[in-house]
């Protein structure tokens, strides 16, 4: 028995290892995803006061602050016992867009598209972004410019692009001015083409894919996101919960996603910081279920925009009513960074948006509040429990990133399986290890607030490089 070991796992956010063990045959026996840094969120947010938690949770992380931002508000307003007024609801449906679609940008173009521009077995010092620059300028300039679409919504809207504290318990601090609402409706257009643009060249270029489309984690599982219980339209601030299974078969449907912990348990591994949601009514690991783009085409009727619905009718004529691959999150993902950039369009040339009515008073009048929203990822849940001066004293997250954790286990081993044969492993086969963890797009800063038993080793080496001595957790040598 071998064991091959890819560490760190590289163009993700955050740190992480893949151990893939090979037995005497040169047969993969099994593959791990480890995650191996630890943020605590959940501990350190105890004795808060709890207007303080939207920003404080923003810390999170770098790359979505936007999405805990949100969902901690949203907990608030339960805490409170407060609905935010309209025109608050609505520019808070502005800023997750906004961030969906930058986080999407960031993802597709600066950590996916080098395997997918240049191949997955292309020179490794070339296969980055500056590598895609030199091949591909336009769809290098398209990502920048998507990017920079998102992140000055969130900037014009919230103050600052990484970590805004303009949405508040009860609303947003600010209301929208006629100048920032016609600026931003200026860029719509511009970033629909880029996105339309990046769209067929992806769909062009997708049969040269087919291997690893029918590789990368591609296995039936269960899916879960949130949906407008009206229209069946996607929801990516307030909505229903579905899941359904690889059939479309309905588990749970026009759900308050609130409770969740009555339709969602969590485990823990002893090889990762990142906790395993599973849906409790086939248990622990059975439950296996995904979320993000790929769930949320799965479980939606239709994404509610004109270009998009276009766009998710091909996709499903191509792939079917519920692929079930995990290759098809970087089609998916497009699908939705138009949807979503339409969408801000049209809710900021709607009426009210500019009304200054945006915020909601009030003392605690809950001790317990459930946020929650969809984050580029996936469904975010955010739980509080807090005492009679609003002091916080429990916190729950379940984050996007977690629900996927036992589907991007069961990945790595089906890709491990069928690319690494013997003791000659290829790099272009361990780098479709790791870009099958691409695929999902984790956030692992976000995610990491389980309570493990990782193996630690802590190695001494002289000054000439000799080892002197290893302490690990459990012995010292």
């Amino acid at each position: 028995m071998s064991e091959i070991i890819i560490e760190p796992v590289t163009r993700i956010e955050g740190h992480a290892k893949i151990a893939v063990s090979v037995g005497a045959d040169g047969e993969v026996t099994d593959a791990r995803f480890s995650v191996t840094q630890v943020r605590g969120f959940e501990r350190i947010a105890v004795g808060r006061p709890l207007h303080e938690m939207p920003s404080f949770m923003a810390r999170i992380c770098g790359i979505c602050p936007t999405s805990h931002l949100l969902a901690s508000a949203k907990a608030c307003d339960e805490v409170l016992g407060v609905s935010p007024p309209l025109a608050a609801r609505q520019l808070r449906r502005v800023m997750n867009l906004a961030q969906i679609v930058q986080s999407h940008a960031l993802h597709f173009f600066h950590l996916s598209s080098p395997d997918l521009l240049l191949g997955f077995d292309s020179d490794p010092g070339a296969r980055n972004i500056a590598g895609v620059a030199a091949r591909a300028p336009e769809l290098a300039r398209d990502g920048i410019a998507l990017r920079k679409f998102g992140q000055q919504i969130i900037e014009k809207l919230g103050g600052k692009r990484i970590h805004p504290a303009w949405v508040v318990p009860g609303g947003v601090s600010a209301p929208l001015s006629t100048e920032q609402r016609d600026t931003i409706l200026a860029t719509v257009p511009d970033a629909h083409a880029r996105a339309a643009r990046t769209l067929d060249w992806f769909k062009k270029n997708l049969a040269s894919w087919a291997e690893e489309a029918a590789h990368f984690g591609s296995f039936p599982s269960l899916y879960m996101g949130l949906v407008h219980h009206d229209s069946g339209n996607a929801a990516y601030s307030e909505g229903r919960l579905r899941m359904v299974d690889e059939n479309g078969r309905r588990l749970l449907d026009d759900v308050d996603p609130r409770p969740y912990w009555e339709y969602l348990g969590e485990a823990v591994e002893p090889f990762s910081y990142l906790k395993s949601p599973y849906y409790k009514a086939l248990g622990y690991p059975a439950g296996i279920y995904r979320v993000g783009p790929l769930a949320r085409l799965n479980v939606i009727d239709h994404l509610g925009s004109p270009a998009a619905d276009a766009e998710l009718a091909e996709y499903r004529l191509r792939l079917g009513r519920f692929p079930n691959g995990s290759f098809h999150y970087h089609w998916a993902r497009l699908i939705e960074l138009l949807h979503c950039i339409d969408t801000i369009g049209a809710i900021l040339s709607g009426p009210g948006i500019l009304d200054e009515d945006v915020r909601a008073h009030a003392a605690v009048n809950n001790r317990e509040g459930v946020g929650v929203s969809e984050a580029p990822r996936g469904t975010l849940f955010h739980h509080y429990r807090v005492d009679k001066d609003g002091i916080v004293q429990w916190v729950n997250l379940v984050i996007a990133t977690g629900h996927n954790n036992l589907a991007m286990n069961r990945s790595v081993l089906q890709v491990a399986q069928h690319y690494i044969k013997g003791d000659q492993v290829r790099e272009g086969a361990l780098n479709r290890v790791e870009a099958v963890i691409r695929a999902y797009d984790p956030c692992l800063s976000c995610s990491t607030h389980a309570i493990g038993q990782m193996p630690l080793v802590l190695d001494v080496f002289g000054p000439g490089g000799e080892l002197l001595r290893r302490v690990s957790r459990s012995a010292e040598q």
